[in-house]
């Protein structure tokens, strides 16, 4: 129980430098994309569900990567 509080304040802690480290880099998160494109990540969600449903877990063609690009939520200034 102790290792896990004591890696979630290290995410926290590396985020947190992150997000005031990046900007001097001349790098900046982008927020709007992820609050815009959280509804779409949603369907695609919902429908990759339901082709698992289907199909199983054999040959699923669900492509969700897309919703999580790192390019696009950290981005050159």
């Amino acid at each position: 129980m102790f290792k896990l509080i004591k890696f979630i304040i290290f995410i926290i802690g590396l985020i947190t430098v992150a997000y005031f480290a990046l900007p001097y880099f001349g790098y900046e998160f982008n927020i709007k994309y992820i609050l815009e494109s959280k509804s779409s990540c949603e369907e695609k969600m919902k429908e990759c569900k339901e082709k698992l449903i289907l199909k199983g877990i054999e040959n699923p063609d669900c492509n969700i990567s897309k919703c999580v690009d790192r390019k696009l939520i950290i981005k050159k200034k």
